[in-house]
């Protein structure tokens, strides 16, 4: 098995063991590879849901090929849970999410649930923030601006050209930062005119964090 076939095993297998968290109702999906393997594994069990409120058109597209209901989160109010990845992840699970480009939807889903549990392969797991490039999303309009404030705040920020949000928005992905201080660092660049969001999960960090391994699932709560 290869490095790549190794990392999706892994990914797997903490998708599989976020089944435990789903208890019913209305649930919150995220998106990217690991989330992908969270639904058809979800699919399984879908029965056991009403539905679920989704971050991104592609994972929307995913739920309804297996059948599953997806709600629009103004019609939902709360919800009891939210399964997402992350690109990063630190020892308090605070989060660098965004390399998918859908951070400012599981940003708003994750605020509206009661428990976050984040799923990941074991190297996402790091000492500091910062060395995946952290996604800005801005509005186009004030692209060249906030990239100028980035600079200031010591990171290299490069355009991701030739991509668009769900929410027709552009990214910015920032190299070159030590986040020691994530939440401070979030309300920073989340104060930059023309930001939307910023892919620092540190305000709302998840409550869980389910780690695939060579021994197996590893759970770890904030």
């Amino acid at each position: 098995m290869d490095s790549a076939q190794h990392q999706d095993e892994l990914k797997k297998q903490a998708a599989e063991a976020a089944l435990s968290h789903v208890e019913g109702g209305i649930i919150g999906v995220g998106t990217g590879s690991t989330v992908n393997h969270f639904i058809n594994y979800l699919a399984t069990i879908k029965g056991k849901i009403d539905g679920a409120v989704s971050s991104s058109e592609a994972s929307s597209q995913r739920l309804k090929a297996h059948g599953i209901p997806v709600l629009d989160l103004n019609a939902t109010g709360g919800l009891s849970l939210y399964v997402d990845g992350a690109d990063e992840s630190n020892k308090s699970l605070q989060l660098i999410k965004g390399g998918g480009g859908a951070l400012t939807r599981e940003k708003i889903v994750a605020a509206a649930s009661e428990r976050f549990v984040c799923i990941a392969d074991e190297s996402k797991l790091v000492p500091v923030l910062g060395a995946f490039p952290l996604p800005v999303e801005v509005i186009p309009m004030a692209r060249s601006y906030v990239a100028r404030e980035l600079v200031k705040l010591g990171g290299n920020p490069v355009w991701r050209e030739g991509f668009t949000t769900d929410n027709g928005n552009l990214i910015l992905d920032i190299s070159g930062l030590q986040i020691m201080e994530p939440m401070q660092l979030e309300q920073q660049i989340n104060n930059i005119a023309g930001v939307v969001t910023v892919g620092i999960f540190a305000l709302r960090p998840a409550d869980v964090l389910i780690l695939g391994s060579a021994e197996g699932p590893r759970t770890i709560t904030a």
